[in-house]
């Protein structure tokens, strides 16, 4: 279970980003009990009026928002997978929503572009809106919460052949299968749960 939320008094949701966010985790519907304890958790920290935003690198505030983005190659169904130089674990490309973006999307959109020189394409049926939410302290100095949207984009593999690597020490593709039998502790623990709950969406 993720931390309670820092006790902060509650305030509406006012116009904005704010609200923007707290209506994108209304529109989800957790595929199990942990994925409805972390909206709960999301929507309870961004509608409180808590920092949504990280201000200084790693870890101010202590709980921010992250936007991770699933590459599904249509064709074929594989996902991709980056080895992230700063935590050590097998991940999606994704990054930190900053205040200029407004909407997660956008962080999507600009991250895309500078880790994998591509283009994001929404994926259908999830276009331009986050189908998981998950929330998880990160390994390491300045260890910190991040708060996700998962998000899912398309491209083939022959599209994806550039990365950056300042960020990440390899790339690879794997199917969604494989995605449980990867070793314990090598990816963010909420990965093999996003990609059921996606590959349920997709097979809808």
């Amino acid at each position: 279970m993720p931390p309670e939320p820092p006790p902060i008094p509650y305030e509406p949701a006012g116009p904005g980003p704010r609200a923007h966010l707290v209506g994108l985790l209304d529109r989800l519907r957790p595929a199990d009990g942990i994925e409805a304890a972390h909206r709960r958790y999301a929507r309870d920290w961004a509608a409180g009026g808590a920092p949504l935003y990280r201000v200084r690198k790693p870890d101010v505030p202590a709980v921010h928002l992250v936007s991770y983005f699933t590459v599904v190659d249509p064709r074929t169904g594989r996902l991709l997978l980056t080895d992230h130089r700063g935590s050590g674990l097998r991940l999606p490309p994704g990054g930190h929503v900053e205040p200029a973006d407004r909407d997660p999307w956008a962080t999507v959109a600009r991250e895309c572009r500078e880790e994998l020189f591509a283009e994001a394409v929404p994926l259908e049926p999830t276009g331009r809106t986050p189908f998981f939410v998950s929330v998880a302290r990160t390994r390491g100095a300045g260890s910190h919460t991040d708060v996700s949207l998962w998000y899912a984009v398309q491209a083939g593999a022959e599209e994806i052949i550039r990365y950056d690597t300042r960020e990440f020490a390899g790339i690879g593709w794997v199917t969604p299968q494989d995605v449980p039998a990867l070793a314990p502790g090598t990816t963010d623990p909420n990965l093999w749960r996003a990609v059921r709950s996606l590959t349920t969406l997709l097979r809808a």
